[in-house]
């Protein structure tokens, strides 16, 4: 890759982000369609988010991805949030217009489009998300709409509470499971999502027992390696997907609002798998 003094540069806000992937997945799509562009990953500790983001405009950033723990505390700092992003209360993809900073959320889009791909429908099926933040808002705005039932858990039952507060007023099918008492079982639920960080660290705990688990399952984790959560499910004959497909996505939905071009999605697939 060239670097110029035109090139255009976008990134990632994040903290961690040493970890990220993206920049591997953008700059292999800058180069293979010849766009004088590229990709940073930029660790921002929280207290200095509100610096970062002016920083966009100051050093003209074309654009910046976001991620934990920046989703939502982000739109303060914002000019303009896109209807869906705010509704889902997290940004995920920001657009420097001219000085104008806009956000978007494609976290969404992104999980859907990756169902689709693994030939996983949600159409009529009883739905389990564990966690309610940015990537759980994200996700159950768009699951909400076409789900029978959606059951939400979190350890903060206010947290969950807002969020299921929130999706009804999209559709009054979504509610609170209780996943503390040991009385209760999954034979109702079809699809179980992990959209908590569990699992990063091989001594995470596990955010579901898996005891309770069934061939009958489809257990997707949004985290984008094969967790124990998704191990374990597989050697219980659940059908799994990890959130690989979902990073990929997004990455493509947030390319698209950057360039107005359409990326590549077998390089950058590539390029996330060679970097795994």
């Amino acid at each position: 890759m060239k670097i110029s003094g035109k090139t255009k540069v976008m990134g990632l806000f994040g903290y961690p982000v040493e970890h990220s992937l993206s920049p591997a997945m953008h700059n292999a799509a800058f180069g293979y369609l010849g766009l004088d562009c590229c990709y940073v990953a930029f660790s921002v500790r929280p207290e200095l988010l509100r610096d970062a983001v002016k920083a966009i405009k100051t050093l003209n950033f074309a654009g910046i991805n976001v991620t934990v723990p920046h989703k939502e505390k982000v739109i303060p700092f914002l000019d303009e949030v896109d209807p869906e992003a705010s509704f889902i209360g997290a940004v995920n993809t920001v657009v420097n217009n001219d000085g104008k900073l806009i956000g978007y959320n494609t976290d969404g889009k992104g999980f859907m489009k990756s169902l689709s791909e693994a030939r996983i429908s949600i159409n009529n099926k009883n739905v389990l998300i564990v966690g309610s933040g940015g990537a759980s808002r994200a996700i159950s705005y768009y699951l909400s709409k076409k789900a029978a039932k959606l059951f939400l858990y979190d350890v903060d039952r206010k947290k969950a509470d807002r969020l299921i507060g929130d999706l009804n007023k999209i559709r009054s099918n979504v509610s609170f499971f209780n996943l503390q008492p040991s009385t209760f079982n999954l034979s109702d639920i079809d699809i179980i999502i992990n959209a908590t960080p569990l699992g990063w660290k091989k001594d995470d705990p596990l955010s579901i027992d898996i005891d309770l688990l069934n061939p009958g399952h489809v257990v997707c984790d949004l985290i984008y390696k094969k967790t124990k959560l998704l191990d374990k499910a597989s050697k219980k004959g659940c059908k799994t997907l990890n959130g690989l497909g979902m990073l990929l996505w997004q990455g493509i939905f947030a390319f698209e609002l950057w360039t107005g071009k359409r990326p590549p999605a077998d390089v950058m697939r590539k390029a996330l798998t060679l970097n795994l």
